[in-house]
């Protein structure tokens, strides 16, 4: 049905064809009687593929991207087609609109989207407030984290204003979710990226791991890397998460690189500026998935996103040594059937494989990482 739908869809604005996307979740989101009917059919319930990390169980490790669902309209929706957890935002401590438009572009050639939206959302607390009005993560029946950014008003020298404005979004948001996610590495808020810097990045994550701590009961806290970190920047930032004992890392944030794509570089050049997701980034995250779990251990958890369309894709970022991988763009692509279809493929790949479940094929026996293994000439 997707496939008759999605070239009307994509004949349409990007932005105008994601709102009848929400528009088309509203019944399922509202109504508990449909909304059980398709949890009924499309949730994952083999038992095989559930994974605990941090403390949480997911039925599945499949989740939604922050981006997806900015301002909370649609979490219960999204966990009834099928998705183990879903991550809300990014939310800022101050309600925002969008960058000027034209600010988000397909390119079909590519299977891949160009976005500079901004983080625009309603605000930490009017988003917050939502979730719990709707009865809180526990209503999802999933696990459930909010992604948290700096609003773009927030100067960044000084770096206090900054963190106190992250330190806000986190109090609110530590009311609804069952982690948070720090997300320092959009490319679509100015300079927001120097905040993966070592320096400020302690600065930023300690303040947060501080404020955690001390309302009690802590969240789990994960901080989302970008894909263009070089691999020097990327183990100066990976110090400082272990330094501060992060529970977890998102593999990765969208690209600002353009090289190896199908879409003419014309094309491309006249969409301008912005993040770079889907299946060109498949391969860096790959690689980055590798290099987090290899220098981090088995304690933290990894989280791996960028160009994930099927069972398969989802297995090789397992197996490169993600916990759990996360789908945006392969959503937008594949629509709302797609989450389900990836959970019956990674109950097939354990079925086939003889394991008694999904950690147990992608983990092996004696306490090795998965990066050990598949990483390192296994």
């Amino acid at each position: 049905m997707y496939r008759l739908v999605r070239p009307l869809l994509f004949a349409l604005p990007p932005s105008l064809a994601h709102e009848l996307g929400m528009l088309a979740l509203a019944p399922i989101e509202h109504a508990a009687p449909l909304r059980a009917l398709v949890h009924a059919r499309l949730a994952p319930r083999d038992g095989r593929i559930a994974v605990r990390t941090m403390g949480l169980d997911f039925p599945s490790p499949l989740g939604v991207a922050g981006g997806f669902d900015k301002d909370a309209r649609r979490a219960r929706a999204l966990a009834a087609l099928g998705f183990g957890f879903v991550e809300l935002g990014t939310v800022t401590a101050q309600p925002q609109a969008a960058n000027p438009t034209p600010n988000l572009f397909r390119l079909p050639a590519d299977r891949a989207l160009i976005n500079r939206l901004g983080f625009p959302n309603q605000g930490a607390a009017r988003v917050t407030e939502r979730l719990l009005g709707r009865g809180g993560a526990a209503a999802v029946g999933v696990p459930v984290g909010i992604s948290i950014g700096k609003s773009r008003v927030a100067p960044l020298d000084p770096i206090e204003p900054a963190i106190d404005d992250y330190l806000a979004s986190f109090r609110e948001a530590r009311r609804a979710a069952d982690f948070v996610v720090i997300n320092v590495s959009s490319p679509n808020t100015k300079d927001l990226r120097a905040m993966q810097g070592p320096a400020i990045a302690r600065a930023l994550l300690s303040a947060i791991a501080r404020e955690n701590r001390a309302a009690g009961a802590p969240l789990p806290l994960l901080i989302k890397v970008a894909p263009d970190l070089g691999d020097e920047e990327l183990e100066a930032l990976l110090a400082v998460v272990e330094e501060v004992g992060l529970a977890g890392v998102i593999a990765t944030n969208t690209t600002v690189r353009r090289d190896g794509l199908a879409t003419s570089p014309e094309a491309v050049e006249a969409m301008g500026a912005g993040g770079l997701s889907g299946p060109p980034l498949r391969q860096r995250s790959l690689a980055m998935v590798r290099r987090i779990r290899a220098r981090l251990g088995s304690n933290v958890t990894v989280i791996g996103a960028g160009g994930i369309e099927s069972a398969e894709h989802a297995m090789d970022q397992l197996q490169a040594g993600a916990d759990l991988v996360q789908i945006y763009t392969g959503f937008i692509y594949g629509g709302p059937l797609l989450p389900a279809a990836i959970a019956r493929g990674l109950s097939d790949l354990v079925a086939r494989s003889g394991a008694r479940s999904i950690q147990d094929l992608v983990s092996r026996p004696g306490g090795a990482t998965r990066a050990a293994m598949i990483g390192h000439g296994a």
